[in-house]
């Protein structure tokens, strides 16, 4: 056992701070007595389909001791996210993309200047186990949806990973399935994502790859842990940048590995090819169960720490809208505006990754037409730019008086202001996932995508007809004499 910080003096990046700043904001509701067995994944489904969803924190979860606790919900509203980020806790939706814009590019410019800062001491070392020892089902981990393959540890997490080569560290948020009774877990590293590049150069390298995973953390990881962070950058250098303040790390022993010192339960060990289990199937982000349960790389842990009653970040996934889906629609949104103006394309005015499709598959992006080709010139490049490349499937580009995020206004566009035969473009095949409902078993991971140009012909802008709509200066006359007499009353 190890001196830890004194109570009340939190680390950076505690999920502790987080949930302290969240009960403050009045958006922490408590359950006591579920069962980890889908009714914690049951709760949280329903609290994501709420008007205003809260953040939800378990404890007397049946079978485990009272402290043992789980949050979902971390980053379900501008305000939860908004303190995330550090950009302000009292942002809307709309306010909160505007703050974030510009930000990510000077995050990863700024990262190399916050470099981890390793420490002795942190309230996660309070317990270590040895990995003989472990046992992961001593932590309430659930079963989140009714046809998952197992108890999934790992769905708020932050896997660390290095480049080999570079010793560049990566923070990723992958599933992982608990296996062996507890005494390992699968990680299921996306192809082609930094995390996963990094695992098989050290497995051609050393035949074994060194990785640490944090199953507890403020929600900054999980966001980071889930984004396009620029290839070569450090996630705990770049929370660090958003921060202001180097990461306080713990190096793991065994593998040289940083763990976040604010971190609740941590582990470390290695993967080899030969240490292989079955895992899924699980209910993903794209709203379905990913096809048949199959073999994905196991952690053979070599320790274990944990804080005195530790508490499990969860993010279940599912049908959206789900535990992550408004946290990637507002990273994705900023960023893809960001990338098309760092392209140097005039006249784009906002853009929306939208939540029903997962943060991902429709993106909507809103321009002033200056020239014939603007808008289809934006909805290629949008397509394809690096921020919605991953499994992007629609993009919609709209006239700028088209609110990009309203789902209504954009389907009334593409209802009234495109032509079927002459405005719908197909891309064939982009990066893909195996996560694709639509992607038949053992297929390579390509998708196509549609572009779909439902601004006002260019040639016809001066006379295509008006739109039947008052004026918004003479609405807000209206609102301000007769709009007393269209509210319910308060009861």
């Amino acid at each position: 056992m190890t001196t830890s910080t004194p109570p009340g003096d939190e680390p950076l990046l505690s999920l502790r701070s987080h949930i302290d700043a969240v009960e403050k904001m009045g958006e922490l509701r408590h359950v006591r007595g579920a069962h980890w067995d889908l009714e914690l994944g049951g709760i949280a489904e329903v609290s994501y389909h709420l008007p205003q969803p809260p953040a939800v924190l378990f404890d007397e979860i049946t079978g485990y001791p009272a402290g043992m606790r789980v949050l979902t919900g971390s980053t379900g509203s501008s305000h939860r996210f908004g303190r995330t980020l550090r950009l302000g806790d009292d942002l809307d939706d709309a306010a909160l993309v505007d703050a974030l814009r510009g930000k990510p590019s000077r995050w990863a410019a700024a990262a190399p200047d916050f470099p981890v800062e390793p420490v002795d001491t942190a309230p996660l070392l309070a317990n270590e186990v040895p990995g003989d020892q472990v046992d992961l089902l001593e932590f309430p981990v659930p079963r989140w949806h009714e046809h998952d393959g197992g108890r999934f540890i790992g769905t708020g997490c932050f896997v660390v990973t290095s480049n080999p080569e570079t010793g560049v560290h990566n923070g990723g948020c992958y599933r992982m399935e608990v296996q062996d009774d507890g005494r390992g877990t699968t990680i299921a590293a996306v192809p082609g994502k930094h995390g996963a590049q990094n695992i098989e150069r050290w497995l051609a390298r050393e035949g074994r790859a060194p990785v640490t995973v944090s199953f507890g953390h403020d929600p900054l990881l999980l966001a980071l842990g889930g984004t396009e962070v620029p290839g070569g950058v450090s996630e705990l250098e770049y929370a660090g940048a958003v921060l202001g303040q180097r990461v306080p790390v713990v190096i793991a022993p065994d593998t040289g590995l940083p763990i976040p010192a604010g971190s609740e339960i941590a582990v470390e060990g290695w993967l080899t090819p030969d240490n292989m289990r079955e895992e899924g199937p699980f209910g993903e982000w794209t709203g379905y169960y990913s096809g048949r349960r199959r073999p994905c790389l196991n952690l053979s842990i070599t320790r274990l720490y944990h804080r005195d009653d530790p508490i499990l970040l969860g993010a279940p996934p599912g049908r959206p809208p789900h535990d992550y889906s408004y946290m990637r629609t507002v990273m994705k949104s900023a960023m893809i505006h960001d990338e098309l103006v760092s392209m140097g394309v005039p006249g784009v005015t906002a853009a929306w990754a939208h939540e029903s499709g997962g943060g991902r598959l429709f993106v909507a992006v809103s321009l002033e037409q200056r020239y014939p080709g603007h808008a289809r010139q934006v909805a290629h490049l949008a397509a394809q730019c690096p921020a919605a490349a991953y499994m992007n499937r629609y993009v919609v580009v709209v006239d700028d008086d088209i609110d990009p995020s309203d789902l209504e206004q954009v389907i009334w566009a593409m209802s009234t202001r495109s032509d079927p035969e002459r405005d719908i473009e197909t891309m064939r095949y982009g990066w893909g996932s195996k996560l694709d409902p639509m992607l038949p078993e053992g297929a390579p991971a390509y998708n196509s995508r549609a572009i779909i140009d439902a601004c006002r012909p260019f040639e016809r802008r001066a006379d295509f007809p008006r739109v039947a709509q008052s004026s918004p200066e003479y609405l807000r006359g209206v609102r301000q004499k007769w709009g007393h007499l269209l509210t319910t009353p308060t009861p």
